[in-house]
């Protein structure tokens, strides 16, 4: 999951410096204004026409307007995966907290049992008559099939 998420993070951080070398307009050179004398002088060029070209960034000319997609991607990410997970894991630690006994539940080993006693994060769980498995708090859920009890 995590690897994933990186993968489209990279890709997405790829595609928006792609698009700022992209501009669409060519940039002027300086072979092609060394011929020709400009009617118009820059503030900063000299006599023969040269004209004093701008440093290249690598964020362009887009400033905080290129980092726009990728606030969007983070956004998209928490309301879509990281919030829905969080809320989650509140509700498995409420549920854990609130186990009591006789509570149905199943390990996750896959094993369905009934709670027979409590102590801190050890839980005593009933599997069979008189089999009973003592396993870690953290490795259970509630037992949400509903079984018909046999007469």
């Amino acid at each position: 999951m995590r690897r994933t998420m990186m993968f489209i993070l990279l890709v997405s951080v790829a595609s928006v410096f792609a698009q700022d070398g992209q501009s669409g307009t060519p940039s002027p050179s300086r072979s092609s204004q060394s011929g020709a004398v400009s009617q118009e002088q820059p503030a900063g060029g000299d006599a023969r026409g040269d004209v004093q070209e701008q440093p290249q960034t690598c964020m362009g000319g887009g400033g905080i307007v290129s980092f726009i997609p990728m606030i969007a991607i983070f956004a998209i990410f928490y309301f879509l995966m990281i919030r829905p997970q969080q809320k989650q894991a509140k509700m498995l630690k409420e549920m854990r907290d609130s186990f009591s006994k006789g509570d149905r539940v199943v390990t996750s080993g896959g094993i369905h049992g009934v709670i027979t006693n409590l102590k801190g994060d050890i839980v005593t769980i009933r599997i069979a008559d008189g089999v009973k498995v003592e396993v870690d708090r953290n490795s259970l859920t509630l037992d949400r099939v509903e079984r018909k009890e046999e007469d």
